[in-house]
């Protein structure tokens, strides 16, 4: 089994920052890649940011430019840099680990931009 734990989601202004941290723990055999997803009200799951364990990234159009995925492969956490919030970026933040192509999900962070 493997766990996955986000923190760091909080309020936050328009054009502020947060950081959003993940790790996955457990029975780690091979992590494939580790990615963050959100949730907003009667909206459906997207993805948001993707860190595949040969470090490459990949973006929703939506945040490119002012999110920065990165991650520790030997710890098997990733982060989430984000920057120039907008109230849009309102959702809840969740975080998976894929091993085996199974799909292992946190429990999620609210992230909420306003004034």
């Amino acid at each position: 089994q493997v766990q996955v734990v986000e923190s760091g989601g909080g309020l936050v202004q328009p054009g502020g920052s947060l950081r959003l941290s993940c790790a996955a723990s457990g029975t780690i055999l091979g992590i494939d890649y580790m990615g963050w997803y959100r949730q907003a009200p009667a909206k459906e799951r997207e993805m948001v940011a993707i860190y595949t364990g040969g470090r490459k990234t990949y973006y929703a159009e939506s945040v490119k430019g002012r999110f920065t995925i990165s991650g520790d492969n030997a710890k098997n956490t990733v982060y989430l840099q984000m920057n120039s919030l907008k109230p849009e970026d309102t959702a809840v933040y969740y975080c998976k680990a894929v091993q085996f192509s199974r799909n292992y999900w946190g429990q999620g962070t609210q992230v909420i931009v306003s004034s």
